[in-house]
């Protein structure tokens, strides 16, 4: 009888969709937040429209340069990491070897069912390295050009998100309308984005859509209430 072949469907683009999710997250909810503020304080559509793309501006360097600096601090951790076990595994041999050991008993192999394993890698040093790194440490080595992608994607997605709660000031002539507006077209974003956030990361899609909305009405009405009261 026939087999159905089977196809794994793991996600892989788990990199790229974090970089995505924390500049969009910031990008709807930041600006939101800071054009209710202005909209409960001033009543100049042309005031909130340039408060919200300096920020906007501030916001999307600020976050892709974070990126890029947490990008880089793995890898240089990684480096780190690699350059100590290469020299480990010259030095040390014997200890390194009992750790490869201990790996495979915590799957419940037995101490003659490893040693054929531990054998076999401490006569291939580079194999032996690569194995510690990633399942002694946990650690895969990172994309060289990750760094600056990221920075990219992250800064992107803060502008595509940060515009979205600033289009209707920039459209509506009247501040109390065009707070309006936002409000209804940057809560439909949020529901829609924290729908397919926890669609792309297996999470329940309904529970993801409305903590993402509540999250961010949240901020944008703690702003707009503090902004009133204040002025």
């Amino acid at each position: 009888m026939p087999q159905t072949p089977h196809t794994e469907t793991h996600f892989t683009g788990g990199a790229l969709v974090r970089d995505i999710v924390i500049g969009m997250s910031d990008g709807l909810t930041v600006p939101f937040a800071l054009a209710a503020g202005l909209s409960g304080a001033v009543s100049s559509t042309h005031v909130v429209v340039v408060a919200g793309l300096a920020e906007i501006a501030a916001g999307s360097i600020a976050m892709g340069l974070g990126g890029f600096l947490a990008a880089r601090s793995d890898a240089e951790h990684y480096e780190q990491e690699l350059l100590r076990e290469k020299r480990e595994v010259e030095t040390i041999p014997d200890a390194e070897a009992k750790e490869v050991a201990d790996i495979f008993q915590s799957y419940g192999l037995t101490q003659e069912e490893c040693q054929s394993v531990v054998d076999a890698l401490r006569r291939k040093p580079k194999a032996w390295v690569d194995f510690m790194m990633r399942f002694e440490l946990g650690l895969e080595e990172p994309d060289p050009g990750r760094a600056l992608r990221s920075a990219m994607t992250i800064a992107l997605a803060y502008i595509v998100g940060g515009l979205v709660p600033l289009s209707p000031y920039m459209l509506a002539s009247g501040v109390h309308s065009a707070f309006l507006l936002s409000v209804a077209v940057t809560l439909l974003a949020l529901f829609i984005f924290g729908f397919v956030k926890a669609r792309y990361t297996g999470a329940p899609t309904l529970r993801g859509a409305l903590q993402t909305l509540i999250i961010g009405a949240l901020a944008a009405g703690a702003a707009y209430l503090i902004a009133r009261w204040v002025s």
